[in-house]
């Protein structure tokens, strides 16, 4: 009898799952894992001898350009571009964040955005709605969303919707929970950071030098208390994004161990780089919010990643061009936040947590792929390598070194706060799908490939 005949079969390689590893071929049909290990053959054969294989990333936070409504700067990645990025690093599922407008329904933005998507994505992409303002019109609609697969909503504590609203958001918690969703809270108290703001620009001291300053500890962890005593009082599920200090991480250790359903997530920038940046000639280049922080904190972080207080890593992908984020000339109070990551998080985090002995490689796709799939109510369709789920495969190169150069980059931002820095690992093949989307460099599928997510309820990672 011949052997089963497959469309792609990655040959020779060890699969690392969170689960653990096997030295197993990978058979894919119709877009899907269809056999692991065992006879098989395939129309093509991608050679993985000595290398890992891996499911494809989840980051389920990043900000991508949607076609303009007006004529304001934005964001340097739209869908294609942003999926370029994203695939040449390894991520093969993105979570992008879309902000209803005031006069629009929440499947109105999710229709448009989800047009975009199948016009320009190359990774596949799901939604989660910013609300601003909950109206009653909004709180209406969430649970019909949910049911639909939109199944997570994002607050901002730090706008100034937020203490206008804050029972009406409390609601919306609730609301999203109970319809088996999540919501994501941006936790920075704009009370605290407009009264330190405003202390620094009586003492003349706005310039980014100061930026820490402006948006202290203080504010990240009087907002992830009140975060989590809305998630206490709802019960239902919340999950913290970008958080970057060791005393809120505190906070919400404090709360999972009372069996609260609060979930955490952290960035990249905090895990590399300090506050001491922001004394660089180019300090706005650094600006985020929260802010870059101290080394403590960082090493905090590294310790969350590793004993499961963490559960994933997202790169916030935020990708402004360099003069965009210097045309602020230094002041905290104009400075654009937010930073280009995506052709660039998983070697990093690989290089620094797996190459450098702080993480297993099951742990490191347990936090880059597995837990944000569990989340998101994507699993175990994505965040995985097993039969029926789908063929999102990054081989990985491990034998080399390399350096962080902007001129490799796939973002438009067209510039990396890592530059120079050495790399250990990098994606050598990316399959979306059991479609080669990236090899020998180069990005091989064409715009409109990649698709919505359908999603379910989330899951505890």
């Amino acid at each position: 009898m011949s052997a089963p005949s497959f469309d792609l079969v990655v040959r020779g390689g060890t699969v690392v799952t969170a689960e653990g590893r096997a030295a197993v071929d990978v058979g894919v049909r119709d877009g899907h894992v269809a056999q692991l290990g065992g006879a098989m053959s395939g129309a093509r054969e991608l050679d993985a001898r000595g290398r890992f294989v891996l499911p494809g990333g989840v980051d389920p936070h990043v900000h991508l350009h949607v076609e303009p409504e007006d004529e304001e700067p934005h964001f340097a990645d739209d869908f294609t571009s942003g999926s370029q990025a994203a695939l040449a690093g390894g991520v093969t599922t993105l979570g992008n964040m879309s902000w209803v407008l005031p006069w629009e329904k929440i499947a109105d933005r999710v229709r448009r955005e989800t047009a975009e998507v199948a016009r320009k994505a190359i990774a596949d992409v799901f939604l989660h709605t910013v609300v601003a303002t909950p109206t009653r019109e909004i709180l209406d609609e969430v649970g019909a969303a949910v049911a639909a697969g939109q199944s997570s909503m994002k607050v901002f504590m730090s706008l100034p919707t937020f203490e206008a609203s804050a029972a009406e958001f409390g609601l919306l918690m609730r609301a999203t929970g109970e319809a088996g969703g999540i919501t994501l809270i941006h936790c920075e108290d704009l009370a605290t950071i407009e009264c330190c703001t405003a202390l620094l620009a009586r003492d003349a001291r706005t310039s980014c030098r100061h930026f820490a300053e402006s948006r202290p500890v203080e504010a990240e962890v009087v907002a992830t208390e009140r975060a989590i005593a809305m998630c206490r009082a709802t019960r239902a599920p919340t999950y913290i994004v970008h958080l970057s200090s060791a005393a809120a991480l505190a906070a919400c250790r404090a709360a999972r161990a009372e069996g609260l359903p609060l979930y955490v997530e952290t960035r990249p920038l905090y895990l590399y780089l300090t506050a001491e940046r922001y004394g660089d000639e180019d300090a706005p280049l650094y600006v985020a919010q929260p802010p870059l922080r101290a080394g403590a904190d960082g090493e905090a972080l590294w310790r969350g990643l590793a004993d499961g207080a963490i559960d994933t890593v997202a790169s916030d992908h935020a990708p402004w061009t360099r003069a965009l984020k210097m045309e602020s000339g230094g002041d905290v109070r104009r400075a654009r936040p937010g930073v280009a990551e995506l052709d660039t998080m998983l070697p990093l985090f690989y290089t620094e947590g797996v190459e450098a002995g702080r993480l297993s490689l099951e742990r490191f796709v347990a936090l880059t792929s597995t837990n944000a799939a569990r989340l998101f109510g994507l699993y175990p369709r994505k965040g995985t390598i097993a039969v029926g789920s789908d063929a999102d495969l990054v081989v990985w190169e491990t034998g080399g070194r390399r350096t962080v150069r902007d001129e490799d980059l796939f973002s438009r931002a067209g510039h990396s706060v890592y530059r120079g820095r050495e790399l250990r690992a990098w994606p050598a093949i990316t399959v979306r799908r059991g479609e080669i989307v990236f090899e020998d460099g180069k990005i091989v599928a064409a715009a409109g490939t990649g698709r919505p997510v359908p999603r379910g309820r989330t899951e505890r990672p």
